[in-house]
């Protein structure tokens, strides 16, 4: 059965500034759901360890060399994407060059495989049509032969084919929800602009936007003043942000699809507002602002309206997390002495502190089914990442001192942690899997601060 992946082009409008000459589109890129076109059966692996698979590059079904880089590029990035998530072994690419190679679905050496202990082949074929690009993937059980999943897809893209393919092998394979197509959000100053106004010397940072390996990265912000801090709304069709664009700092929301904006703080006359965090059902934003005095946490509406405090100290009280029922809401404070992790009530009832280090920030919750907390914390002359599990109040470190590394944040599937490091030079977003291991470096342009993860 086909299936379509709408490719939008992002036509996005951040701060009345239109990057791209077409209309928005209306959708996000979501594809349709779809039935199989076969009876999906789930790979197994002798011994009941992860399945072990073979990753082919498609094959291209005419000689143009464009048309053979693309099929180049589907199965490598299939293969990056299926091991991102590390529930496969992996048959070693350097020995696909000793195997005879497959020219069609039906010329598959599926014995020589065998011999490898392969559970899994994946393979396809890909070709250029009036629309953009028609694959289809076809995952084998090696021992039986038979079609383990078979998908068709149609798209512009052969990076979304890819990611596609994954999510959804993931999916009928091992039952979890992949992070393919998922996108990250960062401030970054790679522009190279100065900022207008009478700061002299001060950066300018803009708004990107990238795939969730760092690839293909946009500029959304271009209006030579600071952006940071962006928050991809729970949808994942606005993002909310801070933006000196006014003079002060204060929280816009771009809508991307629809290409509006809306400044959820235009009503404060007095004091700057950072820092904005998005409930789990998309309708509020909390976030740190000076309206009153000193740094406290509010919470909005999206549109702006029903502004309320939520905490009431004399100390700093800055970014705000929600938890993912959307009852409560962590924050840092300072309000004992040195900053620490703190946990309130929606309602601002039940104050709790959560840590008791030299020095804790930027704390964000994990999504089900873990209960966490990832944050940073001082260890030394910079920050690492550690997580807290709310329910056994038991910390891990995950990060060692390579650097600084501040500003964590969950995957949608809490499997994975992105974060910002030092350790290469400049300040650079990182990937990690949750327990610190599987490290990679997304971002190589500039200093990249602040990340987020799409849900």
């Amino acid at each position: 059965m086909m299936k379509h992946i709408p490719v939008a082009s992002l036509a996005i409008g951040l701060l009345g500034v239109w990057l791209h000459a077409q209309p928005p589109p209306t959708q996000p890129p979501t594809p349709p759901p779809q039935q199989p076109t076969e009876i999906v059966t789930t790979l197994t692996s002798e011994g009941g360890s992860a399945p072990r698979l073979v990753v082919l590059d498609f094959l291209p079904l005419s000689p143009d060399a464009e048309t053979a880089a693309i099929a180049k590029t589907i199965g490598q990035v299939l293969w990056d994407d299926l091991n991102f998530e590390r529930e496969f072994a992996f048959i070693p690419r350097d020995v696909y060059a000793t195997i005879p190679r497959a020219t069609s679905f039906d010329t598959i050496p599926f014995d020589r495989w065998r011999e490898l202990n392969a559970d899994g082949l994946i393979i396809g074929t890909v070709q250029k049509t009036a629309e953009g690009l028609k694959a289809q993937m076809r995952l084998y059980n090696v021992r039986t032969r038979q079609i383990a999943y078979n998908r068709e897809y149609t798209s512009s893209n052969a990076r979304l084919i890819a990611h596609t393919a994954s999510d959804e092998i993931h999916e009928s394979q091992r039952g979890l929800h992949g992070v393919a197509r998922t996108k990250l959000t960062f401030d970054s100053d790679r522009a190279g602009e100065r900022m207008g106004g009478t700061v002299e010397n001060r950066g300018v940072k803009d708004i990107f936007i990238a795939d969730y390996d760092g690839e293909n990265a946009r500029q959304i912000t271009a209006n030579k003043t600071l952006n940071i801090a962006p928050r991809w709304s729970p949808d994942g069709r606005s993002i909310a942000y801070t933006s000196y664009r006014r003079g002060g700092a204060n929280i816009f929301i771009s809508n991307i699809f629809q290409g509006t904006l809306v400044e959820v703080t235009e009503g404060s006359k007095v004091g700057e507002n950072w820092l904005p965090a998005w409930s789990p059902d998309g309708t509020r934003v909390a976030f740190t602002s000076t309206r009153d005095g000193n740094p406290e946490i509010y919470i909005a509406n999206r549109d702006g309206s029903n502004v309320r405090r939520l905490t009431n100290h004399p100390g700093i009280d800055i970014s705000p997390t929600w938890s993912p029922s959307g009852t409560q809401v962590a924050f840092t404070s300072d309000r004992t002495g040195s900053p620490q992790i703190w946990i309130v009530g929606a309602d601002g009832l039940n104050l709790q502190r959560k840590t008791s280090e030299s020095y804790c920030d930027k704390p964000t919750w994990s999504s089900p089914p873990y209960n966490e907390i990832a944050y940073a914390s001082r260890t030394g002359p910079g920050f690492d990442v550690k997580v807290l599990d709310l329910a056994t109040g038991q910390t891990r470190q995950l990060t060692f001192g390579e650097g600084s590394n501040e500003s964590p944040a969950f995957a949608p599937n809490g499997r994975h942690i992105v974060f910002t490091s030092t350790r290469a030079g400049k300040t650079h977003v990182f990937t990690m899997a949750r327990d610190g291991k599987d490290v990679r470096q997304l971002t190589k342009a500039g200093n990249n601060e602040k990340p987020d993860w799409s849900k």
